[in-house]
C-alpha cells in the first residue's frame, strides 16, 4: 500500500513521536478535561439543590429535586452532547476541522459561566435557565468528541495512534477529578465560614442561604480551561488527511505538515486528484458501498457505545445514591447542605482515583500492544463479573463494616469501564472510516453512546428506587431498588461484549488501509 499513498500520509504514518504529538494531545484533551467536568459536576451539586430550592417545612427529610426535575437537571446536557456530536460531526467534514473546533469551546465557555448565573425568582424559574444553559453547554461538549478523536487519530503516527487517542480521552479522569476536588474546596471553605447544624437539629437553619453560591461557584469553574485552551486549538493547523483527501489541497497538506514535522515533504498533486476523483471514494453515508463496506463496522460502533454508555452514566451520575444505599454517605438528616456536598464529592473523588483514572492510563499504555479489540471484549466481561459481584449479595453490602469492599468492586467496574469499552468505543470509530465520513460516524457512534446514557440518567433515576414506597426520595415511583438495576446494567454488559465481534481490529494499520482509501482502489468490502 505505501507506493500508493500519499508522501504526506506516509510520512505521518511513520513519524516519531515528537512535541506536535504531546502538544495535540494536551490542547485536545483539555477539552475533553473540560467535557467531564462539566457533565458530571452536575452530581455532586444536585443534592443541594433539592435542599435550597425544594424544602418542604416539616418534612422528616431534606428536600429533593422533583422527579422531573432531577431527570432534566441530569439529562439535559446529555441530550445536548447527542445534538452536537451529531452536528459538528457533519459540519467538520463539511467544513475541515480546525475551522469547527474553536467554536465548541466558545460555546462550553460561554455556557459554563451561564450555568452559575442562572437566573430566577422562585425555584422554577433557575431550574428552567440551568437546564437552558446546560443544554447548550452539551451542544458545545458535543462537538469535541467527534473532533478530539478525528484530529488526533489523523494527526497520528500508525505505531502509537491508539495511545494518543486514548491519552486525549483519558483527560476525562482528570476533569472528573478536578470537579470533585473543586466541589471538596469551596464546600470546606463555606462550611468553615458558615457553619450551620445537621437538618435533624434545626432544618431550616441546615441550609444557609450562601450555599447557593456554593453550586454557581463549582459548575462556573468549567469556563476557566476551556477559555485557556482556545488560544492554542486555533494556532493548531487543519489535519493533512482532511486537506489532501477531502479538501484537495495537495500543497497546503504538504506545506502544513513539512513546518510541523520539519522534512521535506513533496505536493502530488496529480495523486491527490487521482485518489479523489476515484468513483470507489466518493460514495456517501447512505449508499449501498458505504452498507457494503462499513455497515457492520457503524453498526459495532453504534451498539457498543450505546450498551457501554447506559451503564457507565448510570453509575458516574449516581454513584452517590448508591453510596448513601450501602451506608458510606451518611443519611442526609445527619448532615447540613454544605457538609453534604463535601462527602459526596469525597467519595466520588475517591473512587475516580482508584478506579477511573487508573483504568483510563493502563488503556494509554496497553492498547498499542494489547489491540482495540482484546480490550473492549475483556472490559465487558469482567464489568459483568464485578456488577454481578455487587449484585448477588447485596443485602451483605448494605451492612455495617461491609461498605469498604462493595467500594472496592464498585471501582473495579469503573476501571474495566475505563480499561475497556469507555475508551475503546471513542478510539476506533475515529480510525475505520472515510477521511470524508470519519468526523461523522465518530458523530453518530458517539450520539448513540449518548442515547444510552439519556437512557442511564433517566431510568437508572427511577430504577433504582426502592421497592418499598415509603423508603423513596420525595416524588418518585416504587422502582426496582439498586439491586435489581445492577443486574440490568450486567446484562447490558454481556451484550456489549457479544456487539464487540461486529468490531474490527486497527491495530498497527494506516488510516487508509482500512477505509480503503487509496490510488487503485476496487469497490472491494473492509467487513
Amino acid at each position: 500500500m505505501g507506493k500508493e499513498q500519499l508522501q504526506v500520509l506516509n510520512v505521518l504514518d511513520a513519524a516519531k513521536t515528537q512535541w506536535y504529538h504531546y502538544k495535540a494531545i494536551i490542547v485536545a484533551g483539555m477539552g475533553f478535561f473540560t467535557d467531564a467536568y462539566d457533565l458530571f459536576s452536575i452530581s455532586l451539586v444536585t443534592k443541594l439543590l433539592g435542599r435550597i430550592y425544594y424544602y418542604v417545612e416539616g418534612a422528616s427529610k431534606p428536600g429533593t429535586l422533583p422527579p422531573h426535575v432531577a431527570s432534566a437537571v441530569n439529562g439535559v446536557a446529555l441530550c445536548g452532547t447527542f445534538a452536537g456530536q451529531l452536528f459538528f460531526g457533519w459540519l467538520s467534514d463539511k467544513l475541515g476541522r480546525k475551522h469547527v473546533y474553536g467554536v465548541t469551546l466558545k460555546l462550553m465557555t460561554f455556557a459554563s459561566i451561564a450555568c452559575g448565573l442562572s437566573f430566577g425568582s422562585n425555584p422554577k424559574d433557575v431550574m428552567v435557565t440551568l437546564c437552558f444553559f446546560r443544554f447548550w453547554l452539551g451542544f458545545g461538549i458535543g462537538g469535541d468528541y467527534p473532533l478530539s478523536a478525528t484530529i488526533m487519530s489523523e494527526y497520528s503516527n500508525k505505531k502509537t495512534r491508539g495511545a494518543f487517542i486514548a491519552a486525549v480521552f483519558a483527560m476525562q479522569g482528570f476533569g472528573i477529578i478536578a470537579g470533585g476536588t473543586m466541589a471538596i474546596i469551596i464546600s470546606s471553605i463555606f462550611k468553615k465560614i458558615f457553619p450551620a447544624p445537621t437538618y435533624s437539629v434545626y432544618p431550616l437553619g441546615s441550609t444557609v442561604p450562601e450555599a447557593d453560591y456554593v453550586w454557581r461557584i463549582i459548575l462556573m469553574f468549567g469556563a476557566i480551561p476551556a477559555a485557556l485552551t482556545y488560544y492554542w486549538r486555533m494556532k493548531m493547523p487543519e489535519t493533512a488527511r482532511y486537506t489532501a483527501l477531502v479538501a484537495k489541497n495537495a500543497e497546503k497538506a504538504a506545506n502544513d505538515m513539512s513546518k510541523v514535522l520539519q522534512v521535506e515533504i513533496e505536493a502530488e498533486h496529480a495523486k491527490v486528484e487521482s485518489i479523489t476523483k476515484n468513483s470507489s471514494n466518493s460514495f456517501g453515508l447512505f449508499s449501498k458501498e458505504f452498507l457494503y463496506r462499513h455497515g457492520f463496522h457503524l453498526l459495532g460502533t453504534t451498539t457498543t457505545w450505546f450498551l457501554v454508555d447506559i451503564a457507565y452514566y448510570s453509575q458516574n451520575l449516581f454513584q452517590k445514591d448508591i453510596f448513601s444505599a450501602v451506608g458510606w454517605i451518611p443519611p442526609p438528616k445527619t448532615m447540613n447542605a454544605i457538609e453534604e456536598v463535601f462527602k459526596i464529592a469525597r467519595a466520588q473523588t475517591l473512587i475516580a482515583l482508584c478506579g477511573t483514572v487508573p483504568g483510563y492510563w493502563f488503556t494509554v499504555f496497553t492498547i498499542d500492544h494489547i489491540g482495540r479489540f482484546p480490550i473492549q471484549l475483556m472490559g465487558f466481561f469482567f464489568m459483568t463479573v464485578f456488577m454481578l459481584a455487587l449484585a448477588i449479595p447485596y443485602h451483605h453490602w448494605t451492612l455495617p463494616g461491609n461498605h469498604i469492599w462493595f467500594v472496592v468492586l464498585y471501582g473495579l467496574t469503573f476501571f474495566f469501564a475505563n480499561f475497556g469499552p469507555n475508551s475503546t468505543t471513542f478510539i476506533i470509530p475515529a480510525e475505520i472510516f472515510p477521511a470524508r465520513l470519519r468526523s461523522t460516524c465518530h458523530g453518530i457512534s458517539a450520539a448513540s453512546g449518548k442515547a444510552g446514557a439519556i437512557i442511564g440518567a433517566f431510568g437508572f433515576l427511577y430504577a433504582a428506587q426502592s421497592q418499598d414506597q415509603s423508603k423513596t426520595d420525595a416524588g418518585y415511583p416504587a422502582g426496582i431498588g439498586i439491586r435489581y438495576s445492577l443486574f440490568v446494567l450486567a446484562i447490558v454488559n454481556v451484550l456489549g461484549f457479544f456487539f464487540t465481534f461486529l468490531v474490527p481490529e486497527t491495530k498497527g494499520k494506516a488510516l487508509e488501509e482500512m477505509s480503503i482509501e487509496t490510488e487503485n482502489n476496487d469497490a472491494t468490502s473492509s467487513v
